[in-house]
C-alpha cells in the first residue's frame, strides 16, 4: 500500500482511553475517503489491535497507521513489545457470563484475534528492525470475494 498524505497516522499513549479517539478519527477518515461500508469491521479490528498494544505495553507509546488506496484499507498498529502476538483459546460465551459483575465483565478475552481474521481480507504481524518492537495489522477490501 502506498503512503499518501491523506493516510491517518498517530502517536498515542498506550492507554484503553485513546482507543475511544482513535476510532473517531478513523470513522471520520473513512468518511472522507468514501469507504463508510468498512467502518463497522475497521472499528472493530482498529479496536483489538488497539487492545493488544495496550496489554503488550501499558503506559508506553504506541503508533497507529490507516492508509487507503483504490483496493482498500490497512490498518496497523505497532508497540514496542518484541512478542509476537499469541492466541488464547477464547472464553466460552454463556447466558452467565453476559450478566457478570462490573469487575468481571472484561474478563471473556481470547476472541480479538479470531474476529480480526475473520473481518480481515489479510492480516499478520512483522517486527520493525528500525525502531524494534512489532507492527500488527490487517487488511479490508472494498469488496469482499
Amino acid at each position: 500500500m502506498t503512503v499518501t498524505t491523506d493516510d491517518l497516522s498517530l502517536t498515542m499513549l498506550a492507554a484503553r482511553p485513546s482507543a475511544g479517539l482513535a476510532r473517531t478519527l478513523i470513522a471520520q477518515r473513512l468518511t472522507r475517503w468514501g469507504c463508510p461500508h468498512l467502518a463497522d469491521d475497521a472499528l472493530l479490528i482498529a479496536t483489538e489491535l488497539l487492545t493488544n498494544a495496550f496489554e503488550a505495553t501499558p503506559g508506553a507509546r504506541i503508533r497507529l497507521r490507516v492508509a487507503h488506496d483504490r483496493t482498500g484499507v490497512l490498518i496497523a498498529v505497532w508497540d514496542s513489545s518484541p512478542h509476537l502476538p499469541t492466541p488464547r483459546r477464547p472464553t466460552p460465551l454463556t447466558l452467565e457470563s453476559l450478566d457478570a459483575s462490573p469487575n468481571t465483565y472484561d474478563h471473556g478475552g481470547g476472541w480479538g484475534l479470531p474476529l480480526i481474521a475473520a473481518l480481515s481480507t489479510a492480516h499478520g504481524h512483522h517486527p520493525d528492525r528500525t525502531t524494534g518492537g512489532k507492527w500488527t495489522w490487517a487488511t479490508l477490501t472494498h469488496h469482499r470475494p
